[in-house]
């Protein structure tokens, strides 16, 4: 297999999980495989059974059903949710994958992830007397202005059931079947949000345009940068937008890679020279050791040094993005504010089979930040930790009933550009009601769903958006420490 059947893949974490496909091999080869210990002599072994079921089994079976299920059951044993094979019909969801890294593909425009199946056993205890909530498919984060993110879907939310259909015992080839389907047609979701709170929702598919920048400036010379996603588009993009900074003579940069998923390694590495006068952006390792790479700053960034730079991350961003937030608190040019990110740190490669027998793709790679650490399955917590609210029992009784009953999205929909009087009306009358979430917090709940609702919303909000506000504050306080150890 040459290099060019393999598609590197760093970012963009729909993790597939698949079904292991078991078989009870006869006493003789059962024998036989307690006393083999090297490659060839398994791979002899599983050739053997391969015959043995092809001939014996009661039923004719179709060699590439045994070989489909096979493939799935090896994946499955590596215990790695980002590597698995595809047949022939999961190859198209590798090209709906590749599509995004261009900025372009059809679906909801939801990144997901889906916990391993639980054992089947129905003797099997919970483990160290714990009892698992089910593998629901959990939200990574929902794409900048899709239908998914225009139904108010937040990373770390869960989709319960699609349809009628629970997610809990679905392979995440059949979440993606479900999921996806022709433009303008319509897929229900019920959502669990925390532990408690549960809601419907229809999402009408789409052909969706992902933007991957958008900047503005902002009061005091600060020049704000949202990087959604990184698609090949991306630097280039970036770029445009310091560019434009430096004509309006900005002092101060913020980095927004908040709900960020990733996307392409070059992009990421070419956004971070960018921004770096020197030193490692990124390094993968393998354990092909003439595989391994360093990826460094080559020394002439277009974000002069005396520029200081905040790089906004939480739950949602992933991958490419951590990357970039991590290359830069390392290498002390920047300070993260925000959340703890999502930790993804394995690099991917996609190998193609014949025409007709799928591809499967592999973690060949883990990639390491700067000072040497592999993010996986940690994240990266920033200097500065905005946490979410912390709601009472009386307030998160009140949240979800106005989530479950869309009472906030209804009053939205029906009051597209409600004057303030309009809104303090409805906030008493919620009161009224016996919702007791301060006026703030409902104010913040409406905002969100106005912006979720416009064609074209705001780039940021200063009014409502608390870690956007710490940073315009560490900026204005000369509280700024690049590379702070939190």
């Amino acid at each position: 297999m040459n290099r060019r059947e393999r598609l590197l893949w760093v970012g963009l974490p729909t993790l597939l999980i698949v079904l292991v496909a078991a078989f009870v091999a006869s006493p003789a080869l059962t024998a036989e495989s307690q006393t083999t210990t090297t490659g060839g002599d398994y791979l002899s072994l599983f050739d053997r059974v391969f015959r043995s079921v092809q001939q014996n089994y009661v039923d004719k079976i179709d060699p590439k059903t045994l070989f489909e299920g096979a493939m799935k059951g090896l994946f499955e044993s590596l215990g790695d949710p980002h590597s698995y094979y595809m047949g022939k019909d999961q190859v198209q969801d590798l090209t709906e994958l590749t599509d995004v890294t261009r900025g372009q593909f059809g679906g909801v425009g939801l990144m997901i992830s889906k916990p391993p199946l639980p054992s089947s056993d129905p003797n099997a205890k919970p483990l160290f007397g714990i009892k698992l909530p089910p593998p629901y498919v959990e939200v990574i984060s929902p794409l900048h202005g899709t239908p998914a993110y225009k139904a108010g879907i937040l990373p770390g939310d869960r989709i319960m059931k699609i349809g009628e259909s629970s997610t809990a015992d679905m392979t995440m080839d059949q979440v993606l079947g479900k999921l996806r389907g022709q433009p303008g047609t319509t897929v229900n979701v019920t959502i669990l949000r925390g532990t408690n709170i549960t809601f419907s929702t229809d999402l009408v598919r789409s052909l969706i345009q992902v933007p991957d920048v958008k900047y503005a400036m902002m009061p005091g010379g600060i020049a704000y940068l949202r990087i959604i996603q990184y698609t090949a588009a991306t630097p280039e993009k970036v770029r445009e937008a310091i560019t434009t900074f430096g004509k309006d003579k900005y002092t101060a940069l913020i980095i927004d890679e908040r709900g960020n998923p990733g996307g392409l390694l070059p992009a990421v590495v070419q956004v971070a020279a960018y921004l770096l006068p020197s030193g490692t952006i990124v390094s993968t390792r393998s354990r092909d050791a003439s595989a391994n790479e360093v990826f460094t700053a080559p020394g002439d960034p277009l974000v002069p040094a005396s520029v200081p730079i905040v790089v906004l991350i939480d739950k949602g961003s992933a991958s490419a993005s951590e990357i970039l937030a991590a290359a830069l608190r390392d290498n002390h040019r920047a300070m993260l504010v925000g959340q703890t990110s999502y930790g993804k740190g394995s690099v991917q490669q996609v190998f193609f089979l014949r025409d007709g027998d799928g591809a499967f793709k592999m973690t060949t790679a883990r990639y390491y930040t700067p000072n040497g650490n592999n993010i996986d399955k940690i994240g990266i917590t920033p200097d500065k930790v905005v946490s979410e609210p912390q709601l009472t029992q009386p307030e998160q009784d009140s949240l979800k009933l106005l989530i479950e009953q869309n009472v906030i999205t209804n009053f939205v929909r029906d009051n597209p550009d409600a004057p303030a009087q309009t809104v303090d009306g409805f906030i008493s009358k919620l009161h009224g009601q016996g919702i007791v979430l301060s006026d703030q917090s409902l104010r913040q709940l409406i905002r969100g769903e106005q912006n979720r609702m416009m064609s074209d919303p705001p780039i940021y909000d200063m009014e409502y958006d608390p870690v956007l506000k710490e940073a315009v504050s560490i900026l204005g306080t000369g509280r700024f420490n690049a590379g702070a150890t939190p």
